[in-house]
């Protein structure tokens, strides 16, 4: 792709290192951008620019927040007790729009991945092992992606914390085999956390 600016060029490059963005889709909204009034970049680079410095991570469940103690986990109205385990914030945000879950969340930030080099200690595992040993919870809800990764964090996270007394539930297969959380419709996804089974009966099939 031969460029007429090099200007174009470095702010294409930038923005193809997005995941999804090829180098046309990268001109592409560039150009855009270059079209747009002054005014409209500069809010642009100004709301990056603070989600890069001013955004936490809620202390309670590691979920993406603007204070220390995220909106889920801060409402008296949700069930301390239960609590789902989710690989990132999408699959947060996808569980809430369904309305069936009025418990809280642990974000893991991943999954255990070791051709991706990364393993448990990769992972927010601890802080949920820490939260299950003093008693803080009664039921853990498995919700990550039906892969096999999902399925390997799942089992690490269940041998970590079969020795004290808790309910361990998985989601029901509502969502296929192989499919990412993120990706399910609201129906099915919702009907699986009403309809989760508990973990050890999904292992033993």
């Amino acid at each position: 792709m031969d460029f007429s600016s090099k200007l174009l060029e470095n702010a294409v490059n930038e923005v193809s290192r997005l995941p999804g963005i090829g180098k046309r889709t990268a001109l592409r909204l560039v150009l855009h951008l270059l079209k747009q009034p002054k005014e409209n970049t500069k809010y642009l680079t100004e709301a990056l620019n603070l989600l890069k410095n001013e955004v936490k991570s809620c202390k309670k469940c590691h979920n993406i927040s603007d204070t220390i103690l995220c909106d889920i986990c801060s409402n008296t109205n949700r069930n301390e007790q239960i609590v789902c385990v989710v690989e990132d914030i999408r699959d947060v945000m996808a569980i809430e729009n369904t309305g069936q879950f009025r418990g809280l969340y642990h974000v893991l930030g991943g999954k255990i991945s070791p051709i991706d080099g990364i393993g448990p200690q990769n992972l927010k595992i601890e802080s949920l092992v820490e939260k299950v040993k003093n008693k803080e919870v009664k039921e853990l809800v498995f919700a990550l992606s039906s892969t096999m990764e999902g399925d390997t964090t799942n089992f690490y996270i269940f041998k970590q914390i079969e020795k004290y007394e808790i309910t361990t539930s998985t989601i029901a297969r509502g969502i296929s085999v192989g499919d990412e959380l993120e990706y399910a419709d609201e129906i099915t996804l919702g009907r699986s956390i009403v309809n989760r089974i508990p973990f050890v009966q999904s292992i033993k099939g």
